[in-house]
This record gives structure tokens, sequence and C-alpha cells, in this order.
């Protein structure tokens, strides 16, 4: 125990418990929990989705009832917050697809350091047709 815990021990008439702190477990990476959770996100979307549109009828018929500016401005908002939740189920779906997809190709797709091979006539040849493709477009 430090000072300062002594400290506070006396100015407050407490005792300070130590505690310990626990391992860190790790847990074992398993390939379908990806899938569990995209699963439960999926799920717990549709639900916040549905809850939202009840929300939203709600809001619409007291702001109907009452006429209150307020009332309408809370119904925009809860249109606007399913909305983002139905944006969110989308890329969702997107970002699975992109887990699911497997990585195209292994090299280089451009290459910037290419290299002539010819004679030094070959290639004087090939840049004055370049040059004359140039001036004629």
């Amino acid at each position: 125990m430090n000072e300062f815990e002594k400290n506070m021990e006396q100015i407050f008439d407490i005792e300070i418990e130590q505690s310990q702190e626990s391992p860190i477990v790790e847990l074992p990476k398993n390939k379908q929990d990806p899938e569990k959770d995209y699963e439960y996100t999926r799920g717990q979307l549709y639900d916040l989705i549905e809850k939202g549109q009840e929300a939203v009828q709600g809001a619409l018929e007291v702001a109907q009832e009452s006429g209150h500016p307020r009332a309408y401005e809370v119904a925009v908002n809860a249109m606007k917050q399913v909305s983002d939740m139905t944006d969110k189920l989308i890329d969702l779906q997107k970002k699975m697809k992109d887990l699911d997809a497997p990585v195209k190709g292994n090299g280089p797709t451009t290459v910037n350091n290419t290299m002539f091979v010819g004679s030094t006539a070959d290639l004087q040849k090939m840049l004055k047709d370049m040059s004359k493709k140039e001036s004629e477009e």
C-alpha cells in the first residue's frame, strides 16, 4: 500500500482492499463467430427497426392530434433514426460479403517499371510512330 492510499484511509476512515487482477483469457478464434455476430446483429437491427416504426406511428398520431411543431419534429427525427438503421442493415450485409469474398490475385495489378526489349532502331521507330499518332489527335 502506498502513502496515498494510507492517507485516504485515515482521511475517510475506511479500509482500502487490494484487488487482484484476473488473468487475461484469450478467446478462441472460431470461424463461425462472425456468422453468429452477423445473425445476432441482423436480428437486433430488425427488432430496432420494427420498434422504431411503431414509435414513428405513435409520434405521428401525437403530432396530428396536437398540431404542435415540436411533436412533428420528434416524429421526423424518429423517421430519420429508422432510416439510419435500415442503412446500417444494408452496410452490415455488404461487410459480410466483403469478409467472405476471396482476395483478388496475389500479384500487383499495375506494372510501373516496364522495359523495352529491342534494338535502338526499333525504339526510334516506335517513338516516331507514337509522336505521329499524338500529332494526329
